[in-house]
């Protein structure tokens, strides 16, 4: 598939114990199916061709042979098909029997990986059967030497992201993982072979166990669990599966299913996430252990349909009750930074520039709560309301109610008269509403509030969000500055649902005031108001902000070409956006994304709160210069 991206799958066949025959038609319908599926990579649980609970029967010669045939017929069987299977089986070596998983594509018989940590506790007594593999060698199956142990990695030439290396049950179990040295030596997909029974709250660690092993290791996780079949002498078997993608879901069976489990995966999102943790090869690609033999298969490449939910928002929880604690926990980081720089330089007063606006709001809220954290007088915060040319009654309304509801000092400067009295100083026509006319504005409101601070002896609280610094959406010595700025890492679709979030913890009042700020109109108000009504509004200008945090998030996050983010987003807006004004906006957040680093480059001090943030001191130094051609080139 295009851009990174796989299908994956785990398949719990329903089986008889011991019975080969009727286990191998099982599983070839579920080949079958995921062929049809056009599924990548598809593992099986442990030891499903024979059943994972045969007991002594595995010593018997009869079973053993019988699930040779088996896997030899399935081999045989996959010949016209691309997908690459792992299937659980007891395979005997001389005087050893393992418990393998055998890998193969297209009818031929890659490898066999072998389970290392035999659990020997509790209902498990695999020891007094099995023998734990090697970690490298060879074994002779069908007149042909093929591969065996466990330091294998399977990588399709076609597309190298797809990195597989294979694990059975207790392997991941165990303190040391054996899929933490498959992963340092390269492996982006980890495949589980698992016969794990159920017993009451066992799944749950299950889940934890393979989500927080996909994060660790930052790959695509599969795990394939035993379920209807299995004897239940003393047992049973839910058929648990699971598919993990650096800790996110990508799918998950219910208890007591069986059948196919497939998902999407994104490679390329994880071998750019482990180059951007640098620490994740530190230990070198064979942590000091035996080397690893890479064996190659193919795949063609075809561009079908994602059956993955690209999530339009990607900075804000979709979940209402994880919204919430997503808000509760940015305000609280907002507030800490804030609180530590005030306690930092002795300070009791702030200054914030009051619009009316969504950004200015926050700002207000946190340096509130801020205050509040330091048992400081709230009349130390200065709210400046400085209507211009564009301030609308609205806004400007609901700034005094924002004081007054609020308990903060309200100052009123008005400063049409003096920005007058500058373009008279620089000989600009007033008439001429231009970028002179617009920042003339923003300049005069920065210079008074920082004036202010200094008469007070206070902060100015900036106010600019994520979205503007990334869209260079700012005044250059303007609303670009401030003394420490409490919003500098909230994309703009963020501010909306912590502005809502603290309407909701609100006296009714405030509340009232914060959702007609809610309702108001993105906008700078520097052009006259037509009919009382805001005339400028920003998206009309640079386009959905819904749009550009999309973009913003892949571009930065995870270094995605604009290619890739065009096409996610046509499937995260599909129906909301057409196909070319993603590409128009796209377009323009790519120029004004390279062309404004410089503004970026000299920001104020202000904490960063989420893994996507543009401070030149940490997470994102970029040249003001960088040319935008190669991704502009991409796009096209």
């Amino acid at each position: 598939m295009k851009d990174g991206f796989i299908r994956a799958g785990t398949a719990t066949p329903q089986i008889k114990v011991a019975d080969c025959q009727y286990n191998h038609d099982q599983i070839l319908k579920l080949m079958r199916q995921a062929d049809q599926d056009q599924v990548h990579v598809l593992i099986f649980p442990e030891l499903c061709l024979t059943g994972y609970t045969c007991g002594d029967l595995f010593l018997s010669n009869t079973l053993l042979k019988a699930a040779r045939k088996a896997l030899q017929s399935l081999v045989n069987k996959s010949s016209k098909m691309e997908t690459l299977f792992a299937v659980g089986l007891p395979l005997a070596d001389g005087a050893g029997l393992y418990n393998v998983a055998a890998v193969f594509q297209q009818g031929r018989l890659l490898a066999f990986v072998p389970k290392l940590n035999l659990p020997n506790y509790s209902e498990f007594y695999e020891q007094r059967h099995f023998t734990a593999g090697p970690l490298s060698g060879k074994v002779l199956f069908d007149q042909e030497w093929v591969p065996f142990g466990s330091r294998l990695l399977f990588q399709c030439e076609q597309m190298p992201e797809l990195t597989a290396a294979f694990e059975i049950c207790e392997d991941l179990w165990v303190a040391s993982p054996v899929s933490s040295v498959h992963a340092a030596a390269g492996a982006t997909l980890i495949g589980n072979l698992s016969a794990s029974d159920e017993t009451v709250s066992k799944a749950d660690y299950r889940r934890l166990l393979v989500k927080s092993q996909s994060a660790r290791l930052i790959c695509a996780y599969l795990y394939a669990d035993a379920g209807e079949g299995e004897s239940t002498t003393d047992l049973v078997f839910a058929g648990h599966n699971l598919i993990y993608e650096n800790g996110r879901e990508a799918a998950q069976s219910s208890l007591f299913s069986s059948g196919l489990l497939t998902a999407d995966l994104d490679l390329q999102l994880l071998i750019q996430e482990r180059r951007r943790q640098n620490t994740f090869t530190a230990a070198g690609p064979e942590t000091g252990l035996q080397p690893y033999q890479t064996l190659p298969f193919k795949l063609t490449m075809k561009t079908v349909k994602l059956n993955r939910r690209i999530d339009p928002q990607p900075f804000v929880p979709s979940d209402y009750d994880e919204r919430n604690s997503r808000c509760e926990e940015i305000l609280q980081i907002q507030t800490r930074g804030l609180k530590k720089r005030l306690q930092h330089i002795g300070c009791r007063t702030a200054v914030v520039g009051l619009s009316g606006g969504l950004d200015s709001t926050l700002a207000l809220w946190v340096t509130v709560k801020a205050f509040e954290s330091l048992s400081y007088n709230l009349k130390g915060i200065i709210g400046v309301t400085m209507p211009g040319f564009g301030t609308t009654d609205r806004t400007y309304q609901n700034a005094l109610r924002l004081t007054s509801e609020l308990g903060i000092t309200l100052r009123e400067i008005p400063i049409s008269e003096a920005v007058l009295g500058h373009f008279k100083d620089i000989s600009h026509d007033p008439l001429i509403q231009d970028v002179t006319y617009e920042n003339a504005q923003a300049r005069e409101r920065t210079q008074i509030l920082m004036d202010l601070a200094n008469k007070h002896h206070g902060l100015v609280i900036g106010t600019g969000d994520l979205s503007e610094l990334a869209l260079g959406w700012a005044t250059y010595n303007g609303d670009h500055m401030s003394m420490y700025a409490v919003n500098c890492s909230i994309p703009k679709t963020l501010v909306r649902h912590l502005i809502q979030y603290a309407a909701e913890n609100s006296g009714d009042h405030l509340k009232k005031v914060m959702k007609d700020i809610l309702n108001t109109p993105v906008s700078p108000e520097l052009l006259p108001p037509g009919d009382g009504e805001i005339a400028q509004k920003t998206e009309s200008i640079v386009g959905p902000y819904l749009l550009h945090d999309f973009f913003l998030y892949y571009l930065v996050r995870y270094g995605f070409s604009p290619a890739k983010i065009e096409r996610l987003a046509k499937y995260a807006f599909h129906g909301l956006f057409t196909a070319e004004e993603i590409h128009h906006w796209l377009k323009i957040f790519i120029k004004r994304f390279f062309a404004q680093q410089f503004k970026r480059s000299c920001l104020p001090d202000g904490p960063k709160v989420g893994s996507v943030t543009l401070s030149p001191r940490g997470d994102w130094r970029m040249p003001s210069d960088a040319e935008a051609a190669l991704w502009l080139q991409d796009l096209e």
